[in-house]
């Protein structure tokens, strides 16, 4: 979020998914019913800072840091938001003054704040609680529409793989390196991700059919579902069957790992120069198209997912619970998450990007790497095709690459780069001290991209690891630290 998309939204005016909050110095004690209100209805975006009217009146600096570590406790608290959930909150600057921005996504539970239910209703949260026709037909409404929520009692804790959800606390961490769940044990992870809920219909409680697919042992899947599988094939010389397959039944973690290993092993790389960044179009466009695959699919459909290389395209097929027909177009279609609790799992490891923006990528890069925009499909059967020119095929070696890639100089090819980085920090350093050596203007591509990835492999080390976001973290080469016990 940048300072154009808040002035769009500041532009819009409050609605039924857009609230402004003044909080100059602390939080709104009706924040958490807006919060509330939001997670049982449509969703919304919460903008800190801003008047009723528009006006932006800013956070204060110096409570910048308070506000959001009270925010992130306070919504991780079951006593102020009942069942928990995990929200990013980000800082905007808007003409000199500071904006907290909160996207809130459609939750398929009920949620209670202060043990009072909200609903929302054009620019207003309404307290429902008490008023049974009201509570009933939001509970129906979740119930029905969100298979991922199913309860099954019986299931345990010791029915997920521990393994499984170490990576996932791990990857959330490298997201957000004060992550909630760096903290928690693994039952305290589920309840905070929403994998465990209550049928309020039946009066069970227990973890939730999105719980199992995405941390369940194989031979718990295969009894809940016994149809669940994946089929990823390549269809290149024999179209009436197949040249390479891959028949995956397991949990959507290692099912994303062996689709993108089909992928990676099947189709070819190609790199492209966006602004400072040097990305693959195979992987910007094949994360978004497995991801969707996965996380928006109807589980309770028998209809198997499948993954088609051909000689003229990628096609993705899953079963589907249609929110209209036809093609889809990326500049105006309003998204609606089919499995909100696997997305926003997929989105805390990083393996999916904000409601509709991963649409929008496979538009964009899906050109440059295939010569034709990728077609998103929906109706019973949702499909995604990214066509392939031929060009795009095991026979074209990586030659190709130039012709679709701006030249990429030696002074600014990544290991260059990340040696001149790790001869700078023999000495700790700043990341402002490192990105002024290197030239680099976007701190946020800078900690994610380049810097996270130093440190992760070793080579750079913090100064004060207790503290990872310390105001006062430097940096220093791993190298030159272990010369200096010497």
């Amino acid at each position: 979020m940048n300072e154009a998309d808040i002035r769009l939204l500041i532009e819009k005016g409050e609605g039924i998914q857009l609230e402004f909050k003044t909080c100059r110095h602390a939080l709104n004690n009706d924040i958490y019913e807006t919060i509330c209100a939001f997670l049982n209805r449509n969703g919304g975006e919460l903008l800190l800072g801003v008047a009723d009217d528009g006006t932006i009146t800013g956070i204060d600096p110096a409570r910048i840091d308070g506000i959001r570590k009270d925010f992130v406790t306070a919504i991780n608290n079951p006593q102020i938001i009942s069942p928990p959930c995990y929200l990013n909150i980000e800082t905007v600057a808007v003409d000199g003054r500071f904006i907290l921005y909160v996207l809130v996504p459609q939750s398929s539970q009920v949620h209670k704040s202060r043990g009072r239910v909200f609903d929302r209703n054009e620019d207003s949260d309404l307290k429902i609680s008490g008023q049974q026709d009201a509570l009933s037909a939001l509970y129906l409404r979740k119930q029905t529409t969100y298979t991922e929520t199913t309860i099954y009692p019986y299931v345990t804790l010791q029915d997920f793989r521990p393994d499984l959800i170490a990576r996932a606390r791990k990857r959330a961490g490298l997201q957000t390196p004060d992550h909630p769940w760096l903290e928690m044990d693994d039952g305290e992870l589920l309840k905070s991700a929403q994998l465990f809920g209550k049928d309020y219909r039946q009066g069970t409680q227990g973890y939730n059919l999105a719980a199992v697919l995405l941390l369940g042992k194989d031979d718990v899947i295969s009894s809940i579902l016994p149809h669940h599988r994946t089929d990823a094939l390549l269809r290149r010389q024999n179209l009436d069957r197949y040249d390479d397959r891959d028949d995956i039944r397991t949990n959507l973690l290692e099912s994303y790992d062996r689709l993108m290993a089909f992928i990676g092993k099947h189709l070819p790389n190609k790199f492209y120069q966006e602004g400072e960044q040097r990305i693959s179009l195979r992987d910007h466009i094949f994360r978004e198209a497995v991801a969707n695959t996965l996380i928006h699919r109807e589980y309770l459909n028998a209809f198997p997912a499948k993954l088609v290389i051909g000689r003229h395209g990628v096609k993705f097929e899953n079963g589907n619970k249609p929110h209209g027909q036809g093609l889809i177009d990326p500049m105006h279609f309003s998204p609606y998450p089919k499995n909100p609790i696997l997305a926003r799992f997929f989105k805390e490891i990083g393996w999916s990007e904000e409601l509709g923006s991963g649409v929008r990528k496979l538009h964009k890069y899906s050109t440059l790497y295939g010569g034709a925009q990728a077609e998103l499909i929906e109706g019973d059967i949702f499909t995604i095709h990214v066509p392939l020119t031929p060009e795009v095929t095991p026979e074209v070696t990586p030659e190709v690459t130039p012709e679709v890639t701006p030249e990429v100089t030696p002074e600014v090819t990544p290991e260059v780069r990340d040696r001149k980085i790790l001869e700078f920090c023999r000495q700790p350093r700043s990341i402002t001290e490192i990105m002024e050596h290197t030239g680099l203007k976007d701190r946020e591509h800078f900690r994610r991209d380049i810097l996270k990835p130093l440190i992760d492999q070793g080579l750079l080390r913090y100064t004060i690891p207790d503290k990872p976001t310390s105001r006062l973290q430097k940096y220093v080469a791993a190298e030159n630290e272990r010369e200096n016990r010497k």
